[in-house]
């Protein structure tokens, strides 16, 4: 029991010897209460990952618009407290959701984990940064083409947190599965993700419209023309994820 790597003992028949030596005891002296547990243990794995693999590009993308722009000497694109405002709404909002999302296919068909091997992979950390430096880049791009078209620093800001917030929300259907296309999972399968995408948008609408708003945040309403670019850097992000994933597939398994 001590050799192994995940000593079971009996929780009825087993000696005291045995329970004080195992890692798990089982209760009902049944043994397919292990392969319950493995399962459920690897979907809550799953999620966790999902989650982390989520939040990452928010904290990257928020601290690279910032360094960004003190490197280039340009006025702040957001300010302390919209970035206090993303993490708080987008965390409970969009992240808490994918707590709920339900077991993939073929979970127990996979192989164990290398113990060792650590929750994000080299795969999962470029999918990171790379999703970060879109949001960079859409992010401080639209805060320079807002303010060239004279717009005021306020609303240009107002733009920006939109962005980064808009990203996250398509990011967030991606990482419903880390392996798997979204288009496969079915939008309706988590209505938890859809709940929290509709009210996401809906804060985001009171953040940008609200004159309550406005003055807590420093927000200001922006144009029909803003939103469609806003969305526009949210939609490619979300197709880079997913062709990255279908050619990850594709190599995988090959050419079907």
């Amino acid at each position: 029991l001590k050799q192994a790597d995940i000593g079971v003992a009996m929780g009825i028949t087993g000696t005291d010897v045995a329970k004080g030596a195992a890692d798990m005891i089982l209760t009902d002296d049944n043994f397919a209460s292990i392969e319950a547990a493995v399962e459920e243990g690897r979907n809550v794995f799953d999620n966790l990952t999902k989650f982390i693999t989520w939040t990452m590009p928010t904290n990257g993308g928020e601290g690279l618009i910032i360094l960004v722009s003190v490197l280039l000497g340009t006025a702040l694109p957001i300010l302390p407290v919209q970035l206090l405002w993303i993490n708080m709404s987008t965390a409970l909002l969009l992240g808490l959701m994918l707590v709920f999302e339900p077991k993939e296919q073929g979970i127990m068909a996979r192989p164990p984990r290398e113990p060792a091997q650590p929750i994000l992979t080299r795969q999962l950390i470029r999918r990171i940064v790379t999703v970060s430096l879109f949001m960079v880049a859409g992010g401080f791009l639209l805060f320079l083409w807002e303010r060239r078209q004279g717009a005021a620093l306020v609303e240009a800001r107002t733009v920006v947190v939109n962005v980064i917030v808009m990203v996250e929300t398509f990011y967030l259907l991606n990482c419903r599965s880390l392996t798997r296309s979204f288009f496969l999972l079915g939008l309706f399968t988590n209505l938890w993700v859809v709940g929290g995408v509709a009210a996401m948008l809906a804060a985001q609408a009171l953040f940008t419209y609200a004159p309550f708003m406005n003055r807590l945040f420093h927000s200001a309403p922006i144009s029909g023309a803003s939103w469609l670019r806003i969305v526009g850097v949210g939609f490619i992000v979300f197709v880079a994820v997913e062709l990255k994933k279908w050619l990850d597939a594709r190599r995988l398994n090959g050419p079907s």
